[in-house]
């Protein structure tokens, strides 16, 4: 039987080294970081870790030191940022040798390229008979977002389809997910400025980038929560919102990393083309994290 996937998830950033190469003393420092934390499980290769500019050796490096440092009950996500199915399926195949628990495939996001629906059921459908190991849908392409309706159909029709990390749409689209399917698939919140509200309306757990930055708070929050502590979570949702706003949007690895720094930690460089980050920007983020 698979793991279940679920509670708090960080994303794990790919610390790189100035000739581009991953820095893998520092993916275990930061990997440490979070598992001392508490958390559940950790994922590798997602938009924090810069996922579309990893090949799938990359990827096998990353899961390989993760598997290290993990226990039995903790669980290990592998991001699948491919532009065709071929692609997803080697990548899976990889990341499923190489000891993930589950992958978290992204749509194809290159805008002449997006299929319709009945093409990302394909893809979908696909990646699930040649790679059958648990498969996350993550929601985060705007021009290819799957709908309620066809993630209920690849739960109810595909043997590994078992949830959606909710990054597209907010907290609406996360509770449409949820509606859509019940308790039949996991949903994973990624609004990551109102986490405790998405476990309010049933969210599995987060697979976040402000998990990676705050670990041990965003633990006690969804512990809090599931606990029935609900002014603690909420107490710890509205500490952490301020500081969030400063991070999301564009190349947001770069600012993230930025953060981490501004905490004492050390995330390596971003992999170019994200290399530049505003002395306006750094300076929000230093007053924004020093409160």
């Amino acid at each position: 039987m698979s793991k279940k996937i679920a509670g708090i998830i960080p994303p794990i950033v790919t610390p790189f080294d100035p000739d581009g190469s991953i820095n893998l003393k520092l993916a275990e420092k930061e990997m440490k970081i979070c598992l001392d934390a508490g958390v559940h499980g950790i994922s590798v290769g997602g938009s924090t870790g810069e996922g579309p500019t990893l090949r799938d050796e990359e990827l096998v490096e990353l899961i390989g030191v993760a598997k290290k440092l993990l226990k039995e009950e903790q669980s290990l996500v592998c991001g699948v940022m491919r532009t065709c199915t071929r692609d997803a399926v080697r990548a899976g195949l990889a990341a499923k040798e190489a000891g993930a628990d589950a992958i978290m495939v992204t749509p194809p996001a290159y805008n002449v390229l997006v299929p319709n629906e009945q093409g990302m059921f394909d893809y979908y459908s696909t990646i699930s008979k040649e790679v059958q190991l648990p498969i996350i849908i993550y929601n985060v392409i705007p021009q290819n977002t799957i709908l309620p309706g066809l993630f209920k159909r690849l739960v109810d029709e595909t043997e590994y389809v078992r949830g959606v990390k909710q990054s597209v749409g907010s907290v609406p689209a996360l509770y449409a997910m949820k509606m859509a399917v019940g308790d039949k698939g996991d949903v994973y919140a990624a609004t990551d400025d109102m986490l405790y509200t998405c476990y309010e309306l049933g969210a599995s757990g987060a697979i976040s980038a402000i998990l990676s930055v705050f670990p041990k708070e965003c633990v006690d929050m969804f512990n809090y929560q599931q606990n029935g502590e609900k002014e603690k979570a909420f107490a710890i949702q509205n500490a952490l919102y301020n500081k969030w706003q400063c991070l999301g949007g564009n190349q947001f690895p770069i600012r993230l990393k930025y953060a981490l720094e501004v905490l004492g930690r050390e995330p390596g460089l971003c992999r170019s083309p994200i290399t530049y980050l505003p002395d306006d920007e750094k300076a929000k983020i230093r007053a924004a994290f020093m409160e």
